[in-house]
């Protein structure tokens, strides 16, 4: 882990970061760059992976499963707390890798950073609570009166964490810890654009007390080299992974019999019915569509407005875009950076040209601009905070994920219609409905076909209270620490 000198707002020099398999630092041929998305050029590289790495990766994590299987919860526990608190040690460092590997503003990275401490310390407490809460079972059928029987949890056995770019650290947070509060064995294959605050993750794993070698592997790379070797391996017993739906359905086909834990790509709606309060619908769908610039699974990506409250909240919502502008990174007043890549913008641009090309209105935005000051490299990545109304309900940024800062407008006559439109997609993550009428939020939140629907608020989660996950082609299972340790753990039954 070598650091050069560093100054949080200056450039920092560049860093290399290597694999770490069965307990040994390695250096590869092959280097994956990371962009600087606060400055431009790159900050960092990292050893990538190849075959060999990932099956050696794979041996390692398989061949430590007994010794993992015989530690206790208080050990893990421990574990997972002092991992926590050197994540909190490290803040300073890893706020300043998620602004340049995400592109994240600074008040944002840090607070991710405080998230994925709070994750450890969750998971901790949430594996306490499993396993001292085991089943007692009697025989209640005619010729099993007096059996008795202990049901138990015990670890799944090796869990691969595939994280996604977007919350570099939280989301792998939210994988890595319960997996390793369960007793597995995980292999870490970061998203290739950010895989630096997972280093920094893999070391402060690597010098924790207690944790066997071949327990935890970080093995960064491109997915095309080993994304299929470590998915289709029969070593692997469970897959956590957040990303698009097409790689999910992908690395489903290639896994084989395995327990997947799979939260996929996103296209929430926002009801949005007459009785509503449409300055705090404004205030929420600003929020949901445009912060991290929209590049969030649960982000609001089409506001269905009643078609009385239509123009009055295309409005209001226009009223409050002042406060969502791109800035320096380092700044604590920026709202948001650039789109992760130049492919990302021309995927946002090419759905807002869609839209206005059938009929939609541009009240504001609708073009990349970069802010002043950013270097030319990094200026077609910024697309401005859009704002979209009168949206035809056959353009496709209806119904497909934009991953943009952009609100996208549309209307209903009725709840039917309403419910035709937020069904329609393919996609079925989160939802959000806005009414005073609580039978009629409540009605909606049942027939809305989605793993979440918030009543009033834009869709949200907190740091894994609560279930997280979709139906139809935005998922399987559901995240959330207890939720994710119970999915990386199976039952045992004991008969006496």
């Amino acid at each position: 882990m070598e650091v050069q000198g560093r100054s949080m707002a200056t450039r920092i020099a560049q860093r290399r970061e290597r694999l770490y398999v069965d307990g040994e630092w390695l250096e590869t041929e092959d280097v994956l760059s990371v962009s600087d998305l606060a400055e431009g050029g790159a900050f960092a590289q990292v050893a990538a992976a190849g075959p060999a790495e990932a099956r050696a990766a794979l041996a390692a994590a398989h061949e430590s499963k007994p010794t993992l299987r015989e530690t206790t919860v208080v050990e893990r526990a421990t574990w997972c707390e002092s991992i926590a608190e050197r994540l909190r040690e490290r803040t300073e460092e890893l706020t300043e890798v998620i602004v340049r590997e995400a592109g994240k503003p600074i008040s944002s990275a840090r607070g991710e950073v405080e998230q994925a401490a709070e994750r450890f310390d969750r998971a901790a407490e949430e594996a306490r609570t499993i396993v001292s809460n085991g089943e007692y079972r009697e025989g209640s059928t005619a010729g099993h009166e007096g059996w008795q029987a202990i049901v138990k949890h015990e670890p799944i056995g090796a869990v691969l964490c595939i994280t996604p770019y977007n919350y570099p650290l939280a989301t792998t947070a939210l994988q890595v810890a319960p997996a390793i509060a369960a007793g597995n064995s995980v292999l870490l294959k970061p998203a290739s654009k950010t895989p630096i605050s997972s280093a920094i993750l893999t070391d402060i794993i690597a010098d924790v007390d207690g944790i066997p070698d071949g327990a935890f592997n970080f093995v960064p790379g491109e997915a095309s080299e080993i994304g299929d070797v470590l998915a289709g391996d029969d070593r692997i017993n469970a897959i956590a992974m957040t990303g698009s739906s097409g790689a999910g359905k992908h690395v489903a086909r290639e896994s084989g019999m395995v327990n997947l834990h799979m939260e996929l790509g996103g296209n929430a709606p926002a009801v949005v019915f007459d009785d509503a309060d449409l300055t705090d619908v404004a205030g929420n769908c600003a929020k949901g569509s445009f912060k991290y610039a929209g590049q969030r699974c649960s982000a609001i990506s089409r506001v269905l407005a009643h078609e009385s409250v239509h123009d009055d909240l295309v409005d209001i919502l226009d009223g409050q875009m002042d406060a969502w502008q791109a800035g320096d990174l380092f700044d604590e007043n920026t709202a948001f950076g650039p789109l992760i890549s130049v492919e990302q913008a021309d995927w946002v641009e090419e759905l807002v040209d869609d839209a206005v090309e059938k009929g939609a209105e541009i009240v504001r935005g609708g073009e990349r601009r970069a802010p002043e000051g950013v270097p030319d490299e990094l200026a077609d990545q910024f697309f401005e905070p859009t704002l979209l109304a009168n949206v035809p309900h056959d353009a496709r940024i209806v119904d497909e994920e934009q991953f943009g800062p952009i609100a996208a407008i549309t209307t209903f006559e009725d709840e039917a219609e309403a419910l035709e439109i937020a069904n329609g997609s393919d996609l079925a993550l989160d939802a959000a409905v806005f009414t005073s009428d609580y039978k009629r939020a409540m009605r909606m939140a049942e027939r809305i076909d989605a793993g979440a629907v918030r009543i009033n608020g834009a869709p949200s989660h907190g740091l894994g209270d609560i279930p997280f996950g979709g139906n139809k082609d935005s998922g399987i299972g559901r995240e959330g620490l207890d939720a994710s340790i119970h999915a990386m753990m199976r039952k045992k039954s004991i008969v006496l």
